[in-house]
């Protein structure tokens, strides 16, 4: 018994170190960089007091102060592979921004891609460019792939100049150019001085309501070319 219990030990570690070693040789093999270490917001700025990072998660904290606010890498991206999880709660309302300066409003001053629940009763009579995935104001994503509310999505978003794709839960829902579906103007017929910027933050931009973000990693391709 004893013996058997010694060998179920010896197989467990050795399966949990090559599973390690085959994980870290993924993510060096793809050229990826974690972005979240999973225990703290290192590498991180803007409000971390509604930002936190829980159990492995970055979590927005409703009662952490300033509506949610925005929480940002500390490094700027141009061109870039960006692929995280998400889970909603329902009626959740966040975004990913992309190219952001600090300040200011970042669908309009970088680019913002909703990160919504599209199944909440409040949000059924939304613009087609609000719902989740769709550059805010821009270019309408594709809807129908979210998973049901409380389950964790998948999320790869590649920008090259001024092309987007994003592609969620292995689904395309975003295939598209910045400057292409403006030249005659936003569909939202606001002025987004944010399109022409080429390189920024990358962050969260919250309302207020839980959402959980993990396994956030970024490849840059911009240092590649």
């Amino acid at each position: 018994m004893i013996r058997n219990a010694i060998l179920l030990v010896v197989l467990f570690c050795f399966t949990a170190f090559v599973s390690e070693c085959f994980g870290q040789k993924q993510v060096a093999d793809e050229g990826f960089v974690k972005l979240f270490n999973g225990e703290n917001l290192d590498g991180w700025i803007g409000n971390k007091k509604s930002y936190r990072a829980i159990n492995g998660n970055i979590v927005v904290d409703p009662n952490g102060g300033g509506s949610g606010g925005n929480l940002f890498t500390e490094k700027e991206y141009s061109d870039f592979v960006f692929k995280f999880e998400f889970q909603l709660t329902p009626g959740a309302n966040n975004g990913l921004g992309i190219h952001a300066p600090l300040e200011g409003d970042v669908a309009y001053v970088g680019k913002e891609l909703q990160i919504l629940d599209n199944t909440a009763e409040k949000y059924s009579k939304l613009k087609p460019y609000q719902y989740h995935g769709s550059v805010y104001g821009v270019i309408p994503a594709k809807r129908g792939f979210l998973k049901p509310v409380g389950q964790w999505n998948a999320q790869v978003v590649t920008v090259k100049g001024s092309k987007i794709k994003i592609v969620l839960n292995g689904n395309t829902i975003v295939d598209g150019d910045f400057q292409e579906a403006s030249k005659n103007g936003a569909m939202d017929k606001n002025e987004h001085p944010g399109l022409q910027r080429t390189k920024g933050h990358i962050g969260f931009l919250g309302h207020g309501d839980v959402v959980r973000f993990r396994n956030i990693q970024i490849k840059d391709l911009s240092s590649k070319e």
